[in-house]
């Protein structure tokens, strides 16, 4: 009886062959090959000659090779050492190979090196952390114009009201200004991913807001975990209400105060909400103004969320 020849399945998990390269899906690897959007998202940079480019997962190049001829500089950050061969290959020989300077890592746990303008197809899943890395870099670049999934696009730009308004849309505002510049389908992709996509383009803000953002940061992590909640309604909560007066008995020992006897943190919460009349108040619908008065009232008061 003659023997049954079994195919073993390929091993090679969540990548793709395409052109001869193995696109790993884990990295994000979706490569940008459109080359009017490539052209617009340089275009829409204002890069000038003069400029130091940073770009985030540059792959095979596409991108990097239209900005290498607009800028001075363009420094590529890239974790797959594989592509980072594809990239040597294509400026070696050309007038672009002084002006590309290739970092091999994870640019997520390093520091950001100088630039002016970064101009990525980002790899989605560090969307968040990477628009934070980039809003607490220093020097201030002028400006950033990044591919995003289109839900997380759209997050960054919703507006008090909007059903994806969240603690990332009002961070994210309070640092930048943030517009949406054009849609972009699966298709403009190598291979195509699961969702359509945005590019959007993050103006920082320069000076940042003067505030303290460990202050920050408590108050609208604690406002959005019931973002639909009366201020009135959060603050009575007895978990908040516990880390709200631990932390002023910190504060009020720091400064030599002492506090009376019949001290009650709920009753002085509830005294300056319905005095600054903010009790109706929700998250969902508070812009960034909104959200530094409350800071500041409570600040004022001696009342901390850091």
């Amino acid at each position: 009886m003659p023997k049954i020849k079994v195919e073993k399945k390929s091993r090679v998990h969540n990548e793709v062959v395409k052109q001869g390269i193995l696109f790993n899906k884990d990295f994000g690897q979706h490569i940008l090959k459109n080359p009017m959007i490539i052209t617009n998202m340089v275009e829409k940079a204002a890069v000038l000659s003069s400029d130091t480019i940073l770009e985030i997962g540059p792959g095979t190049g596409n991108l990097t090779m239209k900005l290498l001829e607009k800028a001075k500089k363009v420094v590529a950050c890239e974790v797959d050492p594989r592509l980072v061969g594809e990239l040597q290959k294509r400026v070696c020989g050309t007038p672009f190979q002084t002006k590309l300077e290739i970092k091999v890592g994870d640019a997520m746990k390093s520091e950001l090196p100088f630039f002016n303008v970064c101009v990525s197809n980002v790899p989605y899943q560090i969307s968040s952390p990477l628009v934070f890395k980039l809003l607490l870099h220093r020097p201030f670049f002028r400006c950033a114009v990044l591919m995003f999934q289109r839900e997380f696009a759209m997050r960054l730009v919703a507006k008090p009201g909007d059903k994806l308004y969240c603690r990332l849309s009002v961070n994210t505002q309070l640092l930048a200004r943030v517009d949406l510049l054009m849609k972009v389908g699966k298709n403009n992709f190598r291979p195509p991913p699961k969702v359509e996509s945005n590019v959007v383009r993050i103006e920082p803000r320069n000076p940042p807001p003067p505030i303290n953002f460990k202050e920050w940061d408590g108050l609208t992590r604690m406002l959005f975990v019931r973002k639909n909640k009366t201020l009135s309604s959060i603050f009575r909560q007895a978990p908040i209400l516990a880390n709200l007066e631990k932390n002023y008995r910190i504060n009020a020992s720091l400064n030599n105060q002492t506090l009376p006897p019949e001290f009650d943190m709920k009753l002085k919460i509830e005294e300056i909400i319905e005095r600054e009349k903010i009790s109706d108040y929700r998250s969902r619908t508070m812009d960034v103004d909104d959200f530094i008065k409350v800071l500041h009232i409570f600040n004022t008061e001696g009342v901390h969320f850091a």
